[in-house]
């Protein structure tokens, strides 16, 4: 089961990743123009849809990196599945609540 919890896993921590930096990028400009910086290092267009690349980039990285060590840390481990999928729920919601319009608008400008 390890290769597969690290999957789950690693997909929840791509998706609180992608909502955290959304929810930062409406607190801080700063932290805006640095999120759009890492979009344009190496897509194309970023320019025209703005930090976006950036928050798609740095989910993407998250995700994969935190796939790559769960597999190889969970490789031989069985966890609770239960308790994986409880985590991975828990996780999701928050990510899905952070990334809702009226809720990250809160800590924004608007």
């Amino acid at each position: 089961n390890g290769s597969a919890e690290a999957a789950i896993l690693s997909a929840m921590l791509g998706c609180v990743t992608l909502a955290l930096v959304n929810v930062g990028t409406e607190i801080s400009e700063s932290f805006k123009t640095m999120v759009h910086w890492i979009g344009k290092l190496w897509m194309p267009g970023a320019q025209g849809i703005g930090p976006y690349s950036g928050k798609e980039t740095i989910a993407l990285v998250v995700w994969l990196l935190s796939w790559l060590i769960l597999s190889r840390v969970l490789r031989d481990k069985e966890w609770n599945f239960r308790f994986v999928i409880v985590f991975f729920l828990v996780g999701m919601g928050i990510a899905t609540t952070l990334i809702w319009p009226p809720v990250y608008m809160l800590f924004g400008e608007h």
